[in-house]
């Protein structure tokens, strides 16, 4: 049986608990009849803790290797760290905590340190969706809804055309968070994946959970999942969803490491890529590999630095109308044509352009129609051709919208917000005023998003503000309303924050 005692907080008269239930107990030592309080978040037993008596901070390790952080007087969670993720390799043996730095040293194959950066609460003027992390949004056509997940295992339903909460349900996979989600064809039900190793099938209209999925014995986080009909047979309602492991061909044959995430391209072909940077596309018809793809490590990076692909995409019009020389897979990863990493990638249904926003909350918009037709290996456009802002803050998600011509996206900010696709602000669902998706009088633009007009300090540098490069590319002739050069930006935004200062 795994158990770890604590001192006492001294100040506080406490003690820590924690052990195979996973649950971290807080006791009174003059009290010991009933515990003080109960912290529960981990999917595995806890094997170690530590209290930071100088900032009232506990500290857990779990035997899934997760970490994290806890404020002892308020008993809130502030930081959750999964080994992959952070970069921690091996089996996790110890951890300390030093409040000066506020940082957290973690001792495995290698000795990692972890820095905790306290996410500060929205301002009451400021709109949320949800009052945790969005992880995951999806837009539902049939029904012309938006979903969007939380951190803190909240479902919430809006509506697309005017940015109403329509229905939420919480607790959805209990106190786990929900890391992603996808619809059936019919869109009539939603499938969720979430940490504690569990996809999930819903009546998302009433909170219904329909089916649970689970693999026996350990179950690690799900990562990614997506749709796709095997075998269907008229009048039945056989289903088939994929997670990562989606049989045991890819567990005996296939990754090496952790599967990140899954792209399934009708009628028999799907993508996984994982951890270790290696793409591997199948034929789910024979559950054969098509191919392996191995994503190139940059030359200006050290050995043992992140190769990990979070997104993969496929260009469908090129499948199933161009000969077998061209490329017809999108992929994030390490060979970045920007500064900061990319978080989130989409494409338009046509296959035209690209969507790529980086972790600094920018949104770079790519031509890709000519883009390696007869070469798949040809240099990516090294210039886009418009960028526009959102938030100083990384994008989870992006989706195209094609059919209302909109870029729908969600954010650790806690929003959901949707966009046109030249970059005018419509507005964050859940906002006081209603918008008219079809009326552009009733969208938030010219004003972007409240925070960065009240605080353009907080603007990450980027040549475009700075008016250090001069695009003035525009898109396709088929699209003549989007043309946005880099002057035009900077003077908006010069114009943006002038208003604010006015009305402040």
């Amino acid at each position: 049986m795994y158990l770890s005692v604590s001192t006492a907080f001294k100040r506080n008269n406490l003690l820590v608990t924690g052990g195979m239930d996973r649950t971290i107990r807080l006791w009174n030592p003059y009290v010991p009849s009933q515990c003080a309080g109960m912290l529960r978040s981990h999917t595995a037993p806890i094997f170690y803790l530590h209290i930071s008596e100088e900032d009232a901070k506990i500290i857990s390790v779990s035997t899934d290797n997760t970490v994290k952080i806890w404020d002892a007087e308020d008993q809130s969670c502030l930081f959750s760290a999964c080994s992959k993720a952070s970069g921690i390799k091996g089996e996790l043996s110890a951890c300390l905590y030093a409040p000066g730095t506020r940082s957290l040293y973690v001792a495995a194959d290698a000795l990692a340190l972890l820095y905790l950066k306290l996410r500060p609460l929205p301002e009451p003027r400021l709109v949320v969706s949800h009052m945790e992390p969005v992880l995951c949004c999806k837009y539902n056509r049939a029904f012309r809804q938006v979903v969007s997940c939380s951190e803190g295992s909240v479902i919430k339903v809006w509506d697309f055309e005017t940015g109403k909460q329509l229905f939420e349900f919480t607790s959805a996979h209990g106190e786990a968070a929900i890391t992603c989600l996808t619809f059936d064809s019919s869109g009539r039900r939603l499938v969720t994946g979430g940490r504690d190793g569990c996809l999930k099938i819903w009546n998302y209209n009433n909170g219904h959970c329909l089916h649970t999925l689970k693999r026996e014995g350990k179950c690690d986080e799900i990562c990614d999942c997506t749709y796709a009909e095997v075998n269907r047979i008229k009048g039945e309602d056989e289903q088939f969803f994929l997670h990562g492991f989606f049989s045991i061909c890819i567990q005996t044959q296939g990754h090496k490491e952790d599967i990140l995430c899954v792209a399934h391209c009708p009628p028999t072909l799907l993508a996984t890529a994982s951890y270790d940077g290696e793409i591997i596309v199948w034929n789910m018809s024979s559950g054969c590999v098509c191919c392996k793809l191995h994503t190139p490590f940059p030359t200006d990076c050290t050995e043992g630095g992140d190769t990990s692909v979070t997104q993969v995409v496929f260009l469908r019009t090129r499948v199933t109308t161009l000969e077998s020389g061209a490329a017809t897979l999108i992929s994030n990863g390490p060979q970045g044509r920007v500064k900061s990493p990319i978080s989130s990638i989409a494409v338009t249904r046509d296959d035209l352009f690209l969507y790529a926003a980086d972790s600094d909350g920018y949104v770079y918009v790519y031509s890709i129609k000519d883009y390696a037709l007869g070469n798949p290996e040809q240099e990516f456009p090294s210039r886009s051709l418009c960028t526009y802002l959102s938030i100083p803050l990384c994008f989870d998600r992006l989706e195209v919208i094609d059919e209302d011509r909109v870029l729908l996206s969600s954010s650790t900010d806690c929003t959901v917000r949707l966009w046109s696709l030249d970059g005018e602000y419509i507005g964050t669902f859940g906002q006081t005023e209603p918008w008219e998706v079809f009326t552009p009088a009733s969208w938030k633009h010219p004003r972007v998003p409240y925070e960065i007009l009240t605080d353009p300090q907080s603007l990450p540098f980027h040549p475009v503000l700075e008016g250090q490069s001069s695009h003035e590319e525009s898109y396709h002739s088929k699209h003549p309303h989007i043309s946005i050069t880099d002057a035009e930006i900077k003077m908006g935004m010069n114009k943006w924050l002038s208003q604010i200062s006015g009305e402040r």
